[in-house]
C-alpha cells in the first residue's frame, strides 16, 4: 500500500529553504532510527526546495524508495511531500496544491519569520490529520477515487455473473426457462451459439 512519510511546508523567498511546518509517519521505520530519518527528511526537503526554481515542480527519487515530490509557488511558498515510489504523482502534486492554499491563507507572510515545526504543530493541527488521510490517495484525488469505484463495480459484476454459474445453472437453460423472452430471441441465443461453437478451436 502507498505510504506518506512526510508533508512539509517551507519558504523560499530569500532563496534559503526554511522549514515552516512539517509532520511526519515514520512508524514503518525502526524505533530508534526514527530521530536520524526525520533529520534526513528535513535535511533533503530544505536542499530540494532551495534547488527548485520558483513556479516549478519537481519529483526527486532517493535511493528507488522514497520519492520527494517538490513545488515551489511563485511566491515563494514551497510544499514537499516525502513518499514511497508506489504512491500516485497526481495524487502527491494535488495534496501539495492543497495544503499550500490552505496554509498560505491561514497565515500571513508576515507571520512566517516566528514559525518553525516545533511552535507550528500546535497552531496548525491540520498538517497531522492531513498526513493520516493522504496515507490514502485516493482521498486526494478524485480521478482515482472513480476509477476505483469503477474497478470495483466491474469486480461485482464478475463475481455475480460467476456467482451465478457456480450455482450449476447454465445461462443456456436460464434463456430457455425465461418467460421474458420471447421465442424468437431464444431461437437467435441458439443459432448463435452453435454458429461460435462450430469456430472455436
Amino acid at each position: 500500500m502507498p505510504k506518506v512519510f512526510s508533508l512539509i511546508v517551507a519558504d523560499a523567498s530569500s532563496g534559503e529553504g526554511r522549514i515552516l511546518a512539517a509532520e511526519h509517519d515514520l512508524s514503518s521505520f525502526n524505533y530508534f532510527q526514527r530521530g536520524s530519518v526525520q533529520e534526513f527528511l528535513a535535511f533533503f526537503a530544505k536542499t530540494a526546495v532551495e534547488r527548485t526554481q520558483r513556479g516549478m515542480r519537481q519529483k526527486i527519487e532517493e535511493q528507488q524508495m522514497y520519492v520527494g515530490h517538490v513545488y515551489v509557488r511563485g511566491d515563494g511558498l514551497a510544499g514537499v511531500i516525502v513518499t514511497d515510489v508506489e504512491y500516485p504523482t497526481r495524487s502527491a502534486f494535488t495534496i501539495v496544491n492543497k495544503i499550500l492554499d490552505e496554509f498560505s491563507q491561514k497565515f500571513p507572510r508576515s507571520q512566517f519569520a516566528s514559525m518553525s515545526p516545533a511552535n507550528t504543530a500546535s497552531v496548525y493541527p491540520d498538517l497531522r490529520a492531513q498526513l493520516m488521510q493522504y496515507q490514502d490517495p485516493h482521498a486526494a484525488d478524485p480521478l482515482l477515487r472513480v476509477q476505483r469505484d469503477l474497478d470495483e463495480t466491474k469486480i461485482v459484476l464478475h463475481k455475480t455473473m460467476e456467482s451465478l454459474l457456480n450455482r450449476g445453472e447454465v445461462l443456456e437453460d436460464l434463456v430457455n426457462r425465461s418467460d421474458q423472452l420471447s421465442s424468437q430471441s431464444k431461437m437467435f441465443y441458439k443459432t448463435a451459439k452453435s454458429t461460435n461453437s462450430c469456430c472455436t478451436y
